[in-house]
């Protein structure tokens, strides 16, 4: 199992229920698939251009451990998911 690091977006305009409820959803996936170490909410933060019209957003970042083809499948769903702006999950050495 290698170990990742992922940052992802939340829109602002989501209600306080529906972002904690994306959170544990990914959380979940990622415990399913593999080992999650962290998670950390870094709450909401301005963008330094606007990113799909929007200003800021609320920012969640998550430390795990998965097998490789994990992070496509968990990309996969970062698209999927109405509300989520942006991502990025990145190896750890």
């Amino acid at each position: 199992m290698r170990k990742y690091e992922c940052i992802y977006v939340i829109s602002p305009t989501l209600e306080e229920e529906q972002v904690k409820a994306l959170i544990q959803k990914f959380n979940d996936l990622v415990a399913q698939n593999g080992e999650l170490e962290s998670t950390e909410e870094w709450g909401k933060k301005k963008f330094a251009y606007e990113v799909q019209k929007h200003k800021e957003g609320y920012y969640v970042l998550m430390n795990f451990s998965a097998n490789p083809d994990f992070p496509a499948e968990l990309e996969r769903n970062f698209k999927i998911t109405e509300g989520v702006l942006k991502y990025l999950v990145v190896l750890r050495k």
